[in-house]
């Protein structure tokens, strides 16, 4: 089997290898690989970067709700003039022409009372306050781990894209291999009905093969421009530079060490998903958002207020002194005071609606668990199953490829019929294409089986990778 599998990975890198033997590549094309794919998903896609932007959105809000510990600094001044009747506190009514003029920290100083905006000020709820400011700490860290998910996913798409790059230009090389193999037995049973030692019938048949393998070659090619534009697509690239794969290899990859029992791979995914994380962090706020709702009726409205600057005037009651009198003048006003919503009626119905939201995000996460937990055990299947597939295929190649070859003998020595190796050669083509897309479908449900444990760190699987790097296939993991 060992040099059956090597010989097959020779077959897959025919057209590749050849194509970059050409003197000069065509300008409208760009070879690519797994690692560039990935790292250009990074810089261009425009989900990844949008993603990005939302974390960035929820740290200004987070910043803005952390600002809100800060007083407010206002400046100005402001001018009273007053022509007419004034009522005092005791009801007398006095005729007064009166002006006023006002300049510094805060706004509005008229007559005696206060400074109506305070040069520096404070106002707002104290528990609105600290409580916001701690739900917006959670947010940005459930927009951070929405992004990881977000990259995670993304980059999933774009390894796919990429293994069905190198199964298109790998299917090509296989079809380019099938229809020369058709063409010569076209070709052979032609000179044996042209000599009278075989049908015409067969001939025909023969050439009909070596028709529909042309045809399925042009479908590969076909197929090997779409997939490309589709990588392109996720990378940002220019549709029409057609990307071929580097890779010099189509062999089996395994990026989750094997074998690992499937409670220990649920283990890992619940630590390491991002998904999960940013439901943890969407029930603290929600947390913190009830606990908000019992405290207002507690919690103190607060204004604190100083101002500061130049104040005077004056009326046609002071006779020696129209408009002057000014000086140095200075207020501090603390105001406290506690509100029961609509009766406290308000109250009652925010505390109700964050308990619903408390349970909800509880509802979600138990939602996301499962999920994660039905798409490991689901990408383990794959694997093994895929893992399992690829052996048997190996085989199928083995006895295909010695069947077509006796057979191609025999009607070349005139002992058999021209039929039997055209079944033998379309099971060659077809068993090829089956070991082709086992290896393929192999590694993309080692890349899913990747993400759906949220892509952990080596040492959390704490089993070394095994390198299948030029080595055969081994038995499947039981």
């Amino acid at each position: 089997m060992r040099h059956l599998l090597v010989s097959f990975v020779l077959l897959l890198l025919v057209h590749s290898v050849n194509a970059q033997q050409r003197s000069a590549a065509p300008a409208d094309e760009r070879p690519i690989d797994l690692a560039t794919a990935l790292r250009l998903a990074h810089v261009d896609n425009p989900e990844i970067r949008l993603a990005r932007e939302r974390v960035r959105e929820a740290l200004a809000y987070r910043q803005l709700a952390a600002a809100q510990f800060l007083p407010t600094i206002n400046s100005g001044g402001n001018f009273d003039l007053h022509r007419g009747p004034l009522q005092q506190s005791s009801g007398e009514i006095l005729k007064v022409n009166r002006d006023s003029l006002y300049l510094g920290l805060g706004s509005g100083a008229v007559s005696a009372g206060t400074v109506n905006i305070p040069g520096v000020v404070w106002a707002g709820n104290l528990s609105e306050t600290w409580h916001n400011a701690l739900i917006r700490r959670q947010i940005v860290r459930q927009r951070e781990f929405e992004s990881d998910a977000v990259r995670n996913e993304m980059l999933l798409r774009v390894a796919s894209a990429y293994l069905e790059l190198l199964r298109s230009s790998a299917r090509v090389a296989i079809a380019l291999q099938v229809r020369d193999d058709a063409a010569e037995l076209a070709k052979l049973t032609a000179a044996q009905a042209k000599a009278g030692l075989g049908r015409q019938a067969d001939a025909d048949r023969a050439a009909t093969e070596r028709e529909l393998r042309n045809s399925e070659l042009v479908q590969a090619r076909s197929e090997t421009t779409i997939v490309s534009a589709r990588l392109g697509q996720l990378l940002g690239l220019d549709p029409a530079v057609r990307l071929v794969a580097m890779e010099q290899q189509v062999i089996p990859a395994a990026m989750v060490p094997e074998p690992i029992p499937l409670a220990e791979l649920l283990a890992i995914a619940v630590t390491q998903r991002p998904e999960l994380r940013e439901r943890q962090a969407a029930i603290r706020a929600a947390m913190l958002q009830l606990r908000n709702a019992k405290l207002l009726p507690f919690s103190p409205q607060a204004l604190v207020g100083f101002s500061a600057g130049t104040f005077g005037g004056g009326s046609d009651r002071i006779p020696l002194d129209r408009f002057g009198n000014f000086g140095d003048r200075t207020d501090f006003d603390v105001v406290l005071f506690w509100s029961l919503r609509n009766l406290g009626v308000g109250n009652t119905a925010l505390i109700r609606a964050s308990q619903s939201q408390h349970r909800q995000s509880e509802l979600r996460a138990l939602e996301t668990l499962d999920r994660v937990r039905a798409e490991v055990a689901s990408a383990q299947a794959r694997v093994l199953a895929r893992f399992a597939q690829i052996e048997i295929n190996e085989k199928a190649i083995q006895s295909s490829q010695a069947a077509f070859k006796a057979d191609l003998v025999r009607t070349r020595n005139d002992k058999g019929l021209p039929i039997e190796v055209l079944d033998s050669l379309r099971l060659v083509g077809r068993s090829r294409y089956a070991y082709l897309d086992a290896i393929v479908d192999y590694n993309r449900a080692q890349f899913e089986l990747y993400v759906a444990l949220g892509q952990p760190p080596a040492d959390v699987l704490a089993r070394p990778v095994p390198s299948m790097q030029g080595a055969p296939l081994s038995a499947p993991p039981k």
